[in-house]
């Protein structure tokens, strides 16, 4: 069965919606699942339907112009959230446990290769996250910290062999424009352990299914009611 994770962006205090990582012009939430971009609201709302836990990325705390924890600690009293929080180093990292259930390491944020490593060194693999972020088909590094092609850090995933991962195309993100099968192509030897996100579309499901990855991360389709959270009980039939 394909695994459904709900997504939310959280900014100001609500949850926000935008196309391809441009969080200048993002708006508040619309939603199928709340008649408010209340993201307790929301939260509340996908655990009753269905979700087993949540991805939040705080886009505030990512952007460095505040955060929303308070709130992102209350959802998680609810429901487990998967929380990208902007984590830089280690220390943001043990930092940000007390306040989700699972971190996100995204390479969008992490300040070096060599911090990842001291995050696995140093925190149980249950509670981490890699998230592979790619933006024109490359590896997305801020400042390009991690100075590192899409190869390169695919050996350094090999070397820490996390429980899970996150390939995300950030340019697909909110246009439904279907997910990227070369990129998933290229990750295919981690199949058991990712997490797909990035353009998914209704059509897409089968066709991720078949190839033995068996979570997704949905946002815009899952929000506008096009997919439903059940919608993975009727795969293949």
């Amino acid at each position: 069965m394909l695994n459904i994770i709900p997504v939310l962006d959280l900014m100001g205090g609500i949850a926000v919606s935008g196309k391809s990582g441009d969080r200048n012009s993002y708006l508040p939430l619309k939603t199928v699942f709340a008649p408010n971009s209340n993201p307790f609201s929301i939260a509340k709302s996908l655990k009753i339907n269905g979700a087993r836990e949540i991805y939040v990325a705080d886009l505030d705390l990512i952007e460095k112009k505040g955060h929303n924890l308070d709130h992102i600690k209350m959802m998680n009293s609810i429901i487990p959230l998967i929380l990208d929080s902007g984590v830089r180093n280690f220390d943001s990292f043990k930092f940000f446990l007390d306040f989700a259930y699972k971190i996100v390491v995204a390479t969008e944020t992490l300040t070096s290769i060599e911090e990842l490593y001291k995050i696995f060194d140093n925190i149980s693999k249950e509670r981490i996250v890699v998230s592979v972020d790619i933006k024109d088909n490359e590896l997305y590094s801020k400042d390009n910290n991690l100075n590192l092609s899409l190869g390169e850090f695919k050996k350094d995933l090999i070397a820490i062999s996390p429980n899970e991962i996150i390939l995300l195309d950030i340019s697909r993100v909110g246009s439904q424009s279907g997910y990227s099968k070369q990129l998933v192509n290229e990750f295919i030897e981690f199949k058991d352990k990712l997490i797909l996100g990035g353009g998914i579309k209704k059509e897409d499901l089968n066709s991720i299914a078949s190839n033995g990855i068996d979570k997704i991360l949905l946002g815009t389709g899952l929000h506008k009611g096009d997919i439903s959270l059940r919608d993975s009980v009727n795969l293949f039939k």
